[in-house]
């Protein structure tokens, strides 16, 4: 890391500085690397390729904002009761991911869980107190969370996507 740089303050283990070089510096690479993922997830119908290191993911599907079509990424499965959280986190980099941008302008998509899909609501979490909740949920079942916060100066945000009808 550069010296001087926001995260001179931060105690960052090998992998938390691998991470945020990946994320900063390696964004071209990553986001090809969600496309494949994605895409072979689609293809064999959640039955392959449901889990990134060693951790259960979903498929999520949102309407481009620009674009007007189907946008599909990979994240993390955490599961809040009914609810499935997310959290536009882009590995501690400075701007939020295309994915966060066009879920909040969309409302929802499409969740898929192994072969099982369904339509979703998103609900930015807002209140402090509920905020405060729902990190630690996600911080629990994903404890890079905590890093990705870390190496980012902005307030990562979550939404809580609901089973729509």
């Amino acid at each position: 890391m550069a010296e001087n740089s926001p995260h001179d303050r931060v105690s960052l283990t090998r992998t938390g500085r691998f991470v945020h070089f990946a994320s900063t510096r390696l964004t071209a690479i990553s986001r090809f690397h969600g496309r494949v993922h994605s895409s072979l997830y689609r293809r064999f119908g959640g039955s392959m390729f449901g889990k990134w290191l060693g951790r259960p993911v979903f498929q999520l599907t949102v309407i481009g904002r620009k674009s007007g079509e189907p946008r599909s990424v990979v994240l993390m499965l955490i599961r809040d009761g009914d609810d499935l959280l997310v959290s536009g986190s882009f590995g501690g980099n400075p701007k939020p991911p295309n994915w966060w941008l066009n879920l909040v302008a969309a409302g929802g998509g499409e969740v898929r869980v192994g072969r099982e899909s369904w339509p979703v609501t998103a609900r930015v979490v807002t209140d402090p107190a509920e905020y405060d909740e729902r990190w630690r949920t996600l911080a629990a079942q994903y404890p890079d969370f905590e890093t990705y916060q870390a190496l980012t100066s902005r307030k990562l945000p979550i939404a809580v996507l609901t089973r729509a009808g």
